[in-house]
């Protein structure tokens, strides 16, 4: 077959287009990032317009590197950061606001006031998830009690509600489309998993209206096709959608019950496949759908690390110890352990399984001979430790160990990083040929929509394994550097009273 998938996978910090032959070979990639915008302390907004840029500039520049012609794209499939909501006019497609991203904490009080109330028993029963502002639901409930006239517009039906794949088949199709898919819609605090339905109940009690909401629709599947977008031929079938995460878990080819997979992004981000049947985690971690293909809906347990890339990132633009993420690794390289400092990076609070949206990042065990090397090595060090606290809590609630790992996000490419966390973790990392699974992800739902594939095992004959990480330590060296990891984050925590 001929002609070639474009994934879009747009992300927090920026957009990718990926273009993907049917025999699974990258054809072309290209990236562009859009500003991040924060109005005050611990809020973080997207302006939608100039995710809109990027991502036809990456469609643009992709499709130029490649020399492939535009109008042989065979399906779009689209992946997203999940729970950044947007609220926008129905008619003309402009966003009543800027939207609000998945790091925000500007809802933290409303969670602590449902908790308080006793509902967190209601959410996490149907939706599998914590009431954490991290999630969509609250944040379009601010939405529609902050700007002024938009409750009454929602009530009217002139508004609609989305997460950013919501929002990006509207602007493909012209329009005409107001949908979202099963696994971005479990990260609304909206959707009941178990009947894969919007709930009633939940939606009245963050007083949103039914109306805004978008059809609920499988990840692989015919949603609309392209119409006015600028550089892309009309016609063009959007076949699939998943969030970023989910995407990442299909791309791995985590197809088996168990199978697991982490994501090294702005965020960190750890999923296993559990399965048909909702896993109701006992450890901190979320329940959600994985994916949902036909009528056969596969569930995941996630665990969730806020800040990974963006710690990397913020030495880079707060700090200026490196000119470029790209350096880390051979800053980190300069000094052979981090000289007793543990960074953690808890710069949007604590995620799983800790939830504390007041945690604050913390440096510890500075000395007069800290170095830049040695803060660093500690930052990478301190991606890696969140990630077996979420591997510990994963274990207990699937009852099962991990015994192997598959890694992904442009962190992966960091072997020191990678080889620390296979350490810290004693078991076997994997990291792929491309570490852009979420991309391919997408690209493989939407393939299998329009028949370039033929199903999953002929996305997993297409998977390769680029280099395996080995633990190279003993159990007594890890323990000593969990230890001072969890003393790090009980300071992390007690800063504003937690213990």
């Amino acid at each position: 077959m001929s002609g070639f998938l474009l994934s879009i996978d747009q992300g927090t910090t920026g957009s990718t287009a990926l273009l993907l032959s049917p025999e699974g070979r990258v054809l072309g990639r290209a990236n562009h990032e859009f500003p991040q915008h924060f109005p005050r302390a611990g809020w973080v907004e997207h302006d939608v317009e100039e995710i809109w840029q990027s991502v036809g500039a990456a469609v643009t520049d992709a499709v130029r590197e490649s020399g492939v012609a535009a109008a042989d794209c065979l399906g779009i499939g689209i992946t997203n950061q999940r729970e950044t909501t947007v609220l926008w006019d129905r008619n003309t497609g402009a966003a009543v606001h800027n939207a609000i991203v998945w790091q925000d904490r500007r809802t933290a009080d409303r969670c602590k006031e449902l908790k308080d109330a006793g509902k967190e028993a209601l959410f996490r029963g149907r939706t599998g998830l914590v009431l954490d502002p991290y999630l969509a639901g609250t944040k379009l409930e601010w939405l529609l009690d902050h700007v002024d006239g938009v409750r009454e517009r929602a009530e009217k039906g002139e508004l609609a509600f989305g997460t950013i794949d919501s929002w990006l088949v509207y602007r493909l199709s012209g329009g005409k489309a107001h949908v979202t898919d099963a696994s971005n819609a479990s990260r609304t605090l909206l959707y009941d998993i178990s009947r894969q339905r919007w709930d009633e109940e939940l939606a009245a009690e963050l007083r949103v209206p039914m109306a805004l909401l978008p059809e609920v629709r499988s990840c692989s599947e015919v949603y609309a096709r392209t119409s006015g977008v600028p550089g892309v031929p009309d016609g063009i079938p959007i076949a699939g959608m998943a969030g970023d995460q989910q995407a990442a878990l299909f791309g791995q080819t985590c197809f088996e019950i168990g199978d697991a997979k982490c994501t090294y992004g702005t965020g960190a981000f750890l999923l296993m496949n559990a399965g048909s049947e909702v896993v109701h985690s006992k450890n901190g971690l979320l329940t959600t759908i994985a994916w949902r293909i036909g009528e056969e809906t596969v569930y995941a347990l996630e665990g969730s690390a806020f800040i990974a890339g963006a710690a990397v990132q913020w030495l880079r633009d707060g700090l200026g110890l490196i000119s470029s993420s790209s350096e880390i690794e051979a800053k980190a390289r300069e000094v052979d352990d981090a000289g007793g400092v543990v960074f953690v990076p808890a710069l949007a609070g604590l995620g799983a399984p800790h939830w504390d949206p007041h945690a604050r990042g913390l440096i510890y065990g500075l000395t007069r001979g800290s170095t830049a090397a040695h803060l660093a090595r500690a930052t990478l060090e301190g991606m890696a430790f969140q990630i077996v606290d979420l591997v510990e809590a994963m274990q207990a609630d699937a009852g099962r160990p991990i015994t192997r790992l598959r890694v992904d996000g442009g962190a992966a490419r960091n072997d020191l990083l990678m080889q620390f966390q296979a350490d810290m973790l004693g078991v076997a990392i994997d990291r792929p040929a491309n570490v852009e699974t979420t991309a391919l992800g997408a690209a493989y739902l939407a393939g299998m929509a329009v028949g370039v594939f033929d199903g999953l095992e002929s996305i997993v004959d297409a998977y390769r394994i680029e280099r395996s990480f080995e633990p190279q330590v003993s159990q007594g060296e890890r323990e000593g550097h969990l230890e001072r990891w969890r003393d790090a984050v009980r300071r992390a925590r007690s800063e504003m009273g937690i213990t």
